[in-house]
C-alpha cells in the first residue's frame, strides 16, 4: 500500500536576522500560516526550486511535513518546527545565552 502523501511547506532562516521564515508565493514569510504548500509529491520539487532562489536573503531552505488546521492553514508537524518557531536560540529567553554563559 502507498504511505499517505503529508502535505509540505519550504522553510528556512533569513540570513541577517536568523529568523524562521517560510515561502508564499514568490516571497519569504515569517508568518506559518501564510507558507504556500506543496500539496502532491509532484508539487514538492517545484515549490523547493522556486524557494531555493534566494540564496542573499533565506538559507538552509528545505521541505517539511505541515498538518493543515481547521481553516487550511499550514501548522507544524513535528515539534523540531515548534521549536523553531520560537526564533534562534541565542536570544536571551532560550536557555544558556540567557544565563551568561
Amino acid at each position: 500500500m502507498a504511505k499517505k502523501f503529508n502535505p509540505k511547506m519550504a522553510t528556512g532562516n533569513d540570513l541577517l536576522e536568523g529568523d524562521v521564515v517560510y515561502f508564499s508565493d514568490g516571497r519569504w514569510t515569517r508568518v506559518i500560516g501564510e507558507a504556500e504548500l506543496a500539496l502532491s509529491p509532484e508539487a514538492e520539487a517545484d515549490l523547493l526550486g522556486r524557494a531555493s532562489q534566494f540564496p542573499n536573503q533565506v538559507v538552509g531552505v528545505y521541505l517539511t511535513d505541515v498538518k493543515l488546521d481547521d481553516a487550511g492553514r499550514a501548522v507544524p508537524a513535528h515539534f523540531r518546527e515548534d521549536f523553531r518557531m520560537l526564533g534562534p536560540s541565542n536570544r536571551p529567553e532560550h536557555g544558556r545565552a540567557g544565563q551568561g554563559a
